[in-house]
């Protein structure tokens, strides 16, 4: 017990940690004001990674990404998608507000290009830059690649990969991993192989890794099906796609 108890303080240590390291920034879409978070090392000319949080908004997991790859040398920012005033709280309210954005996906787009400007005036090199993303920030690194955002490469962790039937496939000009978890109930078969036809017929440059053992949240240390051994092996792919196509 009283190494559990050690461990969660040690946990929420590191989340502090990373927190203290992170700027906000308020920048906005129209009239909604927007908040976002830079790393300390903004304004250093590096190569710049955008973080697309999981569907409740900014969180640990991102912060903490954030601060990781500011280690690796990289400037991040985490993005605002739903505005200030719209942070839901709960699971229910997530997924309206996850639906909206997914079914809107221009909205979806034009926001993560909002963040992105912001991630080049944070002085990040506007040639190398890329997307990280969370669940529905996974949907959104993948809608970066559809938009053909001007981005490098976009990794999408366990994110929902499927779009609505009427949306054609179109050329994806980036580069494109997707971590997928082999156990999420989201990502069925079907979806899976039409975003493997989405991927081909685009003449996309991309790559599926897809983790035994694993469901849904398997990155996220604060969820029960947090799996430890599997969410390190994604995030040494993360940082080795995004070695490659910010080199």
């Amino acid at each position: 017990m009283k190494r559990i108890y050690l461990f969660a303080i040690l946990v929420l240590s590191m989340d502090l940690l990373s927190a203290q390291s992170l700027k906000a920034v308020s920048y906005s879409d129209g009239a909604q004001k927007l908040n976002g978070w830079v790393t300390s090392n903004a304004g250093k000319n590096l190569p710049g990674v955008l973080i697309l949080p999981a569907w409740k908004g900014v969180d640990d997991e991102a912060r903490t990404a954030a601060g990781d790859l500011e280690k690796q040398g990289y400037i991040a920012f985490i993005a605002d998608i739903y505005g200030e005033g719209n942070t839901p709280t709960t699971n229910e309210a997530a997924g309206k507000m996850a639906g909206k954005y997914r079914q809107d996906y221009a909205a979806y787009q034009r926001r993560i290009q909002l963040a992105l400007e912001q991630l080049t005036k944070a002085g990040a090199r506007p040639e190398k830059l890329a997307v990280i993303g969370y669940c529905f920030g996974g949907s959104g690194a993948l809608e970066t690649a559809r938009g053909n955002l001007p981005v490098r490469g976009v990794v999408s962790i366990h994110g929902g990969l499927g779009k609505d039937s009427s949306r054609t496939n179109s050329p994806i000009n980036t580069k494109v991993l997707i971590e997928n978890p082999a156990d999420d109930q989201g990502v069925t078969p079907e979806i899976m192989a039409a975003t493997i036809k989405e991927m081909n017929e685009g003449k996309a440059d991309w790559q599926i890794i897809t983790y035994a053992n694993s469901k849904h949240t398997f990155t996220d240390p604060k969820s029960k099906d947090y799996n430890e051994v599997m969410a390190g092996r994604a995030w040494q792919h993360t940082l080795l796609f995004l070695g490659e196509v910010l080199k």
